[in-house]
Parts: C-alpha cells; sequence; structure tokens
C-alpha cells in the first residue's frame, strides 16, 4: 500500500514465525496472568468492534474521498475505498503529524523487505520528536525480522508493545484522525475526524496498551520469549473457548494458526485432565462461573 509500509496492508501470519508458536508448544513455568487480563482485552476488542461497525455502517453511505461531500458530517468520516488511495491518505496524514502517531498490527509478522521499507520514515518522525507506539500480537515476538525491526526504532525513541489478542488494525494520528478497516478483507477503510469517535478510539488503544507488555527486543531464544507470553495467549484462549468462539475466529484472533492453536488446546486438556475436547470446555465453564 504504498512507500509508508509501516502504515501499509498487512499480511498473513508467516507458517515460519516461531516454533513455539506454530509446530510445537513449549512448557513454561509460573503462574498464569489473571483471568481478568484475558477478560479486560476480550471487553476492549468487543467494544472497538462494535464502534468499528456503526462507524462503518454510517461511513458506507457517505460519498468516497474523492467525490463531492454535502455535509460536515461526512467530512468527518469518509469512506474509502481504493486500496491505492486508502494508502495516499494515511501517508498525507502521517506525513503532517506534528505529535503522536498511535498504531495497532493485528496480523502478526510481517515480511522483512515491508518492515525495512518503513525504517526512514519512522526515523524521521522519531528524530524530529514525534511519539510513535505500535501493538502487535505476541506472535511478532517470536518474529527475527520483527525482532530486528523493533531493536532499531525503539533505539530511535518508539516504543512497542504486544498482546496475546487485540481487535482490528488501527492508526491514530495527533488523536485528531484515524483510520480502520471498513470491510473484512481491508480492501476499504474509513478515515475518521469526528472528535468523539476519534477519542473513543484512543481510549480502547490506551486501555489494551496498559495491559500490554513491552517487546523483548534484544536477542532471547524462542523458548524464553515463549515462557513471557503463552501463559497470557493461553489464559485468552480459555476466555475465547467459553464465549464459544470458533478455531478460525480464535486463531485469527490471536495471529496464530488453526496448527498451533490445537497445539494450545491439546497442553490445556492435559493440564486440566480433560480427556476430550467437550470435557475441556464443561471444565474451562465450570471454572469461569
Amino acid at each position: 500500500m504504498g512507500a509508508n509500509a509501516e502504515y501499509g496492508r498487512l499480511v498473513e501470519i508467516s507458517p515460519n514465525a516461531g516454533a513455539c508458536m506454530d509446530d510445537s508448544i513449549c512448557e513454561v513455568e509460573g503462574e498464569p496472568p489473571s483471568p481478568c487480563t484475558a477478560r479486560e482485552l476480550i471487553d476492549i476488542s468487543t467494544r472497538l468492534k462494535e464502534e468499528a461497525e456503526r462507524v462503518q455502517k454510517i461511513a458506507a453511505t457517505l460519498p468516497a474521498e474523492s467525490s463531492t461531500r454535502s455535509n460536515a458530517h461526512s467530512e468527518r468520516l469518509i469512506y474509502v475505498e481504493d486500496v491505492r488511495e486508502i494508502s495516499r491518505s494515511i501517508q498525507a496524514s502521517v506525513r503532517s503529524v506534528s505529535g503522536e502517531v498511535l498504531t495497532a498490527q493485528p496480523d502478526g509478522p510481517r515480511p522483512r523487505d515491508v518492515l525495512n521499507e518503513s525504517m526512514d520514515v519512522m526515523r524521521e518522525h522519531l528524530e524530529r520528536g514525534v511519539s510513535m507506539r505500535t501493538l502487535y500480537h505476541h506472535s511478532a515476538r517470536f518474529d527475527a525480522a520483527t525482532k530486528d525491526y523493533v531493536r532499531i526504532v525503539i533505539g530511535y525513541g518508539a516504543q512497542v508493545r504486544t498482546l496475546p489478542e487485540f481487535f482490528e488494525r488501527i492508526i491514530i494520528v495527533d488523536r485528531a484522525t484515524a483510520f480502520i478497516p471498513a470491510n473484512a478483507e481491508r480492501t476499504a477503510a474509513v478515515k475518521v475526524e469526528e472528535p468523539a469517535v476519534v477519542s473513543f478510539l484512543v481510549d480502547v488503544f490506551e486501555r489494551a496498551w496498559s495491559l500490554a507488555k513491552p517487546y523483548p527486543f534484544s536477542p532471547s531464544f524462542a523458548a524464553q520469549a515463549a515462557s513471557e507470553v503463552i501463559p497470557s495467549i493461553r489464559e485468552t484462549i480459555k476466555s475465547l473457548l467459553v464465549d464459544g468462539r470458533t478455531d478460525k475466529e480464535i486463531s485469527r484472533r490471536l495471529a496464530i494458526s488453526q496448527r498451533a492453536l490445537q497445539s494450545h488446546i491439546s497442553q490445556m486438556k492435559k493440564d486440566f485432565g480433560a480427556e476430550n475436547r467437550f470435557q475441556l470446555g464443561y471444565i474451562l465453564g465450570r471454572e469461569a462461573k
């Protein structure tokens, strides 16, 4: 989606994102995080999804960015359909940033060339004092290219954290303009300049940021990285299973493969002494009550 790849269209998680997240699950020690943390993340995700759907429905009735806008309301919610137009609109907003960029990149690791393409833009903004904070999924911790990228941008002054589960992709510029996807395929976007909606999106981001873990940008073994995040990933899986989410939805929301999800569930069955998936669901439901 253009030269500013940091804010470009995201790609699907790489199947080679890390052994501990895909082909096998590393055993870890220590107590899992509080169930309240996983539940709060899911509540945040739900709130944003509901607000995004509401904005998308409104924006879909408005003229595209290239069309004549008839009122102030449509000027604050702009539906952008063409991928290239989305890229141009995002780049224009980011180029004019004066104080802060907040981004959530929810799809796991991205190719090294995409990350490298964004480096100069990131450095330019950070060197002139722009605050930049990014949220990734925990799965990005296991990707060598992402770790190299994060180590460099943190050196410039950026902040990066990860979550076991997040909502949709979001970009917020100067707490005045936000971009969110307008459909599941992300071939359309909504540019939001309505103050109340942008304020809501900022609040959701800040709540998620407070629950996120700093990205471990120093080199580490996969098992060490796993010990920091797998307990919270499994806690989130438990909450989503109790909510009746499908495997496809859970794997997408956690940015892991369905194969990795099944490995987590297999280990959870062992941990809870469940002989099958149905029994695990019963135990988890009873525990939740």
